[in-house]
């Protein structure tokens, strides 16, 4: 990145690079934005003197791409985009310049929000388009640096058409202490989001971070990211925003209701299942659909009436997350008063 800034402040119009050189991803999309043209092979970083009148970068462009950028489709979905930032901010689901948006408008091609801007103020001159390798095509800010985590749900759920990042307070809560939220309580839930998974942390903006995701993305269109937020995809730019305000919903209603000191009701297993049905149709996804997960992971999955979080299922019946230590200790002292106490009794 320094090589390529002093490339531009020296005027030049090409840099040359060893085709051992690792290119960063922000400084090859430094060299595009400022139009200097990137030439692989022929010795160590050199600036090219200044003064070509054709611009090298866009020589070597794809012009569909450009085109693509700014066709009425990319525009109307631009909009759509700006939308739901401010629906985010307004909800407090991001802060400062938090959160991420992107939609998929090619086969190769997916326009995404710039890093280092608040969603409340963004307009459609602000966004980007990259590839599917998050080289930046088109734009003229610097696109988000956590897009490779958008990516990654686009290669491997073809259905995806648009991820949404954000980090609402009620859901994030749940993915800092690595829990999830039970089924079978909130229709609306069980229908549009359902079981929920908790990847791992991992570095935001790392490759690392972008693949935590993978294990999960292609039964669930929510995932918890540990320490960190949530990311939904969906059809549309829109719905993927609305999965985040159920999830976000679901979560802030279950810690209300565990305040009244009462058992939380269920929805039956049978009645679950009519729902099950209602979102096969609607073609979302589910773990519960795959009979095998249906061994682990009961369709409603609170076993203690007054309990609102559980350490997630994964496919071979254990849990993501194991006790630490001072929640095993808590545990190892909890059995053994209850045994003393039952001998005390008899």
């Amino acid at each position: 990145m320094r090589d390529a800034q002093a490339a531009l402040a020296a005027g030049a119009t090409q840099v040359k690079v060893c085709e051992r050189c690792v290119i960063t991803p922000s400084a090859r999309d430094f060299l595009r934005q400022n139009e200097i043209e990137l030439v692989i092979g022929g010795g160590a970083v050199v600036a090219a003197a200044s003064g070509s009148a054709a611009s090298p970068v866009q020589a070597t462009r794809n012009p569909a791409n450009a085109r693509l950028f700014s066709t009425p489709e990319a525009e109307a979905v631009k909009k759509e985009i700006c939308a739901v930032g401010r629906k985010l901010w307004n909800r407090q689901y991001v802060d400062g310049n938090g959160g991420n948006i992107s939609y998929r408008i090619g086969p190769n091609e997916v326009l995404c929000t710039p890093t280092l801007f608040s969603k409340l103020d963004l307009t459609p001159e602000d966004l980007c388009l990259v590839d599917l390798e998050g080289v930046q095509i088109a734009g003229t800010k610097p696109r988000t640096s956590e897009i490779f985590l958008h990516l990654e749900i686009y290669k491997a759920v073809p259905e995806a058409k648009s991820c949404v990042h954000c980090h609402p307070p009620h859901a994030t809560a749940y993915a800092i202490t690595g829990r999830v939220p039970p089924n079978g309580i909130i229709p609306e839930f069980e229908v549009f989001v359902g079981k929920v998974a908790v990847s791992p942390y991992e570095t935001p903006g790392t490759a690392a971070f972008a693949k935590t995701v993978l294990p999960y993305v292609r039964e669930h269109n929510t995932v918890l990211l540990s320490n960190h937020g949530i990311i939904c995809w969906a059809d549309t730019v829109t719905h993927a925003e609305w999965y985040a305000e159920v999830v976000d919903t679901y979560c802030h209603t279950l810690i209300l209701a565990s305040q009244l000191g009462v058992p939380i009701s269920q929805i039956s297993e049978r009645q679950t299942t009519d729902l099950l049905a209602i979102k096969k149709k609607l073609g979302l996804p589910d773990s519960r659909f795959d009979p095998s997960a249906m061994k682990e992971c009961q369709l409603s999955d609170m076993d203690d009436p007054n309990s609102i979080a559980r350490l997630p299922c994964v496919r071979d019946g254990s849990t993501k997350i194991t006790a630490d230590a001072p929640e095993m200790e808590r545990l190892v002292k909890t059995v053994t008063d209850a045994v003393l106490s039952a001998m005390g009794e008899s």
